[in-house]
């Protein structure tokens, strides 16, 4: 799950960088504004990278994908592109956790498999 989901988070910082870049073009909103937004969500989605495995990784991430949707009220493209990174997200998380199943049962099927070789002592 950690891979499938990091990826995901990665593919979200580059997309808010843009969207900081597009939302500088609108007028009423102050650079500074803009950046702090941006930034607090990009180090978010950098720092979710190593913290999806521990107590409400998952809930943050879901957490930042409702910003992403709702940054498409100073960016209109961000309503798409936030359903789409919502949706990346949920399988992220749900094929991962199955994918993390599926390891976790080879392995003890595996590790029940291994019988000492005639040479063991």
């Amino acid at each position: 799950m950690r891979t499938l989901c990091a990826s995901t988070l990665i593919g979200e910082f580059f997309v808010i960088g843009f969207a900081g870049l597009v939302a500088m073009k609108t007028d009423g909103l102050s650079m500074t504004a803009v950046w702090t937004v941006c930034g607090v969500a990009m180090l978010l989605s950098v720092l979710l990278c190593g913290m999806i495995t521990r107590p409400g990784g998952v809930q943050l991430g879901w957490v930042l994908q409702a910003g992403l949707i709702a940054s498409g009220f100073v960016v209109p493209m961000m309503f798409v592109l936030g359903v789409v990174f919502a949706g990346l997200w949920w399988a992220s998380v749900h094929y991962g956790r199955q994918v993390d199943e599926a390891k976790a049962a080879f392995a003890a099927q595996r590790g029940a498999d291994v019988s000492p070789g005639p040479d063991a002592v």
